[in-house]
């Protein structure tokens, strides 16, 4: 759990993977996404994430309730993976921060696949 505010009222708190299902979906949402990735570390294959275990395919570190995420996905063949990585970059930087009220401080994106989309 990650302590978000404390008063005299008292403590809101926000779980790890409450925040991560946050970015997965906020991801999910922008152009050219096919869905999140999972690599399997031991023979190296990747595969595409079922809507349940979207979080998988996000990474967060915190400190000091700043943010890290790591966002592995699967894009669309024929589309421009830098504009999708800048789209991406902003839509979860905004939905993160105002959902969660927590400063971003870096989003990085790790292309793992590309899938031909008919």
């Amino acid at each position: 759990m990650i302590s978000i505010l404390e008063n005299e009222i008292g403590t809101i708190s926000i779980d790890m993977e409450a925040i991560a299902q946050i970015a997965g979906l906020a991801t999910t949402e922008c152009y050219g996404i096919v869905g999140m990735a999972s690599k399997n570390m031991k023979d190296g294959i990747v595969r595409l994430l079922k809507i349940e275990s979207i979080t998988k395919g996000v990474k967060l570190n915190i400190e000091e309730d700043k943010l890290t995420v790591d966002l592995h996905i699967i894009v669309k063949y024929g589309t421009n993976i830098k504009a999708i990585a800048e789209t991406i970059k902003d839509t979860v930087k905004y939905k993160l921060e105002h959902i969660t009220g927590m400063k971003v401080l870096s989003i990085n994106i790790f292309v793992e696949d590309i899938k031909v989309i008919d």
